[in-house]
Formats: C-alpha cells, structure tokens, sequence
C-alpha cells in the first residue's frame, strides 16, 4: 500500500501544475527580477474561478438535489470544525495572541481557488472522474469556516458581532463573486459554447501562471513566518494533512452512503487542505484587524499553500487504493 501511494505521488511533482510552482520558489530563492503583476494575477483568479463556476453551473442544470445535499452539509460541517479545531489548538499555543490564532484557523477553514483549481488539473490528466458540481462545494466550506473565525474573534473581545455584515463582505469577495457569478450563469444562461471554446483552453495554462506567482509568493513570505511563533509554522506544516484526511474521511463517508465518485472526495479533502488566498485575507484583515497580517498570511502563504498543494498527490493515490 505504501508503494501504490508513493507512485502517483512521485509522479505528479513531474507534472506541470506542481513543477511551476517549485520554480516560482527556485526563481525568488535566487533572486529574480521576474515580476508577475497583482492585477494580472488577479485577472487569472477571476478567469479560473468564472470557469469554474461556469462548469459547475452547467452540471447542476441536471443534476439531483438528493445527491448534493449531502456533499454541501460536509462542506459546511468541515469549514466550522477545522476553525474550532484551531481555536482549541493555535489559539491557546503558548505565545500565540488569541487573535492570530483564530485568523490563521480561518484561513485555513476557508478554500484556495488556486489550489482547488489546481486539483482539478491534476484529476483530469489522469481521468479521475468527478461530479462537475463539486466545485461550487467551495462557498459552503469558504464563508461558513470566515464567519466562524471573526464571530469567535469578537466574541473574545467582547465586541458586537454583525453575522450580516461578515456574510456580505465575504460574498463580495473577488473570488466568490466570480465563482458565485460563473455558477448563476451556467445555470440559467446557455454559456456552454464560450466554456468549451474560451474558458476551457486557457484554464491550464493560467493556472501554470498562477502556480509561479504563488511559488514565488511562498518563498517572499517565509521571512515574515520567522518573526511569528514557531506554533504558527507547525501548525501551517501539519493542519493541511489533519484538515485534508478530515475531509477525506467525511467524504468517504458520503461515497458510502451515496456513491460520491472518488474523485469528488479528493476534490472535498483538497479543499479542506487549502488555506484562503483571494477572499480570506481581504475580509480577515477588515473584521479582525487586531490580528497580526504577518502570523496569519506568513503561514498560509509560505508554508500552508505549498503543503496543501504537496498533498493533492496523497488524496488521489490513496483515493485509489480504498476507493
């Protein structure tokens, strides 16, 4: 069993998505000028996520209510208790502020489009099928895991907490709103000739970008991660595998009971995996502004990111072997 997880695991680090990111790292690590600008990248977010939620959008025009009810309440259950499980684990670390810790476990509640779009990648070029929904998984285990996070933060402060306002500011967030927005569309709209012909064609290649611009962003970030706890880089080495097989258990769990394909429950352990890069650290950072930006990005960028990418080869090899 050991050498059916490690095969596939040493063979996609060869694979593109992977590999732009270790050069994105060398790149920074050496000391290279190359620069990809902020609003190009945030450019390509919005194209991947509109994807995304086009294909998603599609799907569901056909899909049965019965088969994603389940997969959504997981969802939702998986962002609450990963920020729980890190308010009762980074938050109480000796030297951690209270405030940082409960950031940091937000962000890792909440999902990364790149890393999301990053499996997906992956599961297509070695045609592991999944249900073309599960994507639009991502708000119900992204807004759920933020809210948690800043309703706990202010509560500790004894601050007014506004449910209302948090749900309004992370809805309008770059990456839910394109998502959310791709989603509508491919539902009541017929936008599947501009999918297949515009969206379809780029998504690997823009997700290559993505994946350099992220390498490289992890390695800038590590020397904010040295200022902050040693607490903080443990937990941004090991919450991804604890946050990943939560997910893989959960959605395990839901192939059993509904025949949830395996490709769908690497996808949910993916998103699990991940720590928010796009809509997290913006809404974070305006709800809990007592939180340390250095702690919370420095671990999810640097450390958490790479690790939660590190890990979509081990949800997918052993996917394969109990699935």
């Amino acid at each position: 069993m050991v050498l059916d997880l490690l095969a596939p695991f040493a063979a996609q680090l060869q694979k593109p998505t992977l590999a732009f990111l270790f050069g994105g790292m060398a790149l920074a690590a050496l000391g290279s000028r190359l620069e990809i600008p902020e609003p190009v990248y945030r450019f390509i977010v919005v194209l991947l996520m509109l994807k995304i939620g086009l294909g998603a959008g599609i799907s569901l025009r056909e899909a049965n209510p019965a088969e994603i009810a389940l997969p959504a309440l997981i969802a939702v259950v998986l962002g609450i208790a990963i920020v729980l499980l890190g308010r009762v684990t980074l938050a109480r670390a000796p030297g951690i502020a209270p405030a940082d810790g409960m950031a940091t476990a937000g962000l890792f509640g909440a999902v990364s489009a790149s890393t999301l779009a990053a499996a997906m990648v992956m599961l297509e070029a070695d045609d592991m099928t999944y249900e073309a929904w599960v994507p639009a998984l991502y708000p119900f285990m992204d807004i759920p895991a933020l809210l948690t996070a800043i309703v706990l933060a202010q509560m500790a402060r004894g601050g007014t907490v506004r449910i209302g306002a948090i749900l309004a500011d992370s809805a309008r967030g770059a990456a839910v709103s394109a998502l959310g927005l791709g989603l509508v569309l491919g539902i009541v709209a017929r936008p599947d000739a501009v999918h297949a012909e515009f969206y379809e064609p780029l998504f690997r290649g823009l997700l290559t970008i993505l994946m350099l611009v992220m390498g490289m962003e992890a390695w800038s970030r590590l020397a904010e991660l040295r200022h902050s706890a040693h607490a903080h880089a443990a937990y941004a080495l090991t919450a991804p595998l604890v946050h990943g097989a939560l997910g893989f258990g959960l959605g395990y769990g839901a192939h059993l009971a509904t025949g949830f394909s395996a490709g769908g429950v690497v996808l949910l352990a993916v998103m699990a995996a991940s720590s928010s890069d796009i809509s997290g650290p913006p809404t974070l950072r305006a709800a809990i502004p007592q939180a340390n930006p250095a702690a919370y990005l420095g671990a999810s960028t640097s450390l958490g990111t790479p690790m939660a990418l590190l890990t979509i080869p081990l949800w997918m090899a052993l996917a394969q072997v109990v699935m």
